[in-house]
């Protein structure tokens, strides 16, 4: 992400300044709510992406838990996808999205550009609304028990970086037009990293301590229970 020192309220209000009370706290909350979903799948790529051994490693502390984790995180990445590129209102609900911004922006050739970054968006993101509408948020009949239900629309890895690069890109026309900026929504592994080298030492130690007890050296603490 842009490095800055700014807080979110400060942001937000240096959004307002420059491009008027409702784009600007439109915007920042959306700036803030890509850099989010953007640290959820940075975390998910660092455990679940990224190296066939880390999978080994996790699988080797937790299966079933981390398999949790897996979709887990997967279904609600999506879930923030769709969110994030639903229409404007549903019903007499108001939604943050990214289609209310074009209207909002002043000058045509920007509105433009805009209104075709956030159409590209939408597209990118079909995969993502087509799981939140028929297996996150509800659970479709037909594709649960029917042969020739369509299936979900494809959906990997690949198609999440490009819906999440779409979503950067959206802000970015506005950004480019208000604030003469880019954001860069870089992927950090956080504290999954973090994560992955814990277990490791733990199962390190694990294996460590189960060999001096098949070596003959017994260690009263070693297996006793632990309040944690």
């Amino acid at each position: 992400m842009t490095a800055s020192h700014r807080t979110a309220d400060e942001a937000k209000a240096e959004h307002i300044r420059l491009m008027g009370d409702e784009l600007g706290a439109i915007y920042s909350a959306l700036w803030q709510e890509v850099a989010w979903v953007h640290g959820k799948w940075s975390d998910f790529v660092a455990l679940f992406g990224t190296k066939e051994s880390r999978i080994d490693l996790l699988n080797a502390a937790a299966p079933a838990f981390f398999r949790l984790v897996q979709d887990s995180i997967w279904e609600n990445v999506l879930l923030h996808i769709a969110r994030l590129t639903d229409p404007p209102a549903t019903g007499k609900k108001q939604n943050l999205t990214i289609q209310r911004l074009s209207a909002l922006v002043a000058r045509p050739n920007s509105k433009a550009l805009v209104d075709a970054k956030v159409q590209a968006a939408l597209q990118a993101s079909d995969f993502a609304r087509d799981w939140r509408n028929r297996h996150i948020a509800h659970s479709d009949l037909d594709l649960k028990v029917s042969e020739t239900a369509k299936p979900l629309e494809f959906a990997s890895r690949q198609s999440v970086n490009l819906a999440l690069a779409a979503l950067s890109e959206v802000l970015n026309a506005v950004a480019a037009e208000y604030l003469d900026s880019t954001s860069f929504f870089d992927t950090l592994d956080g504290d999954a990293l973090a994560l992955l080298y814990v277990i490791d030492d733990g199962l390190r130690a694990d294996a460590q301590r189960r060999q001096r007890l098949r070596d003959g050296i017994y260690e009263p603490d070693a297996f006793k229970p632990r309040d944690l």
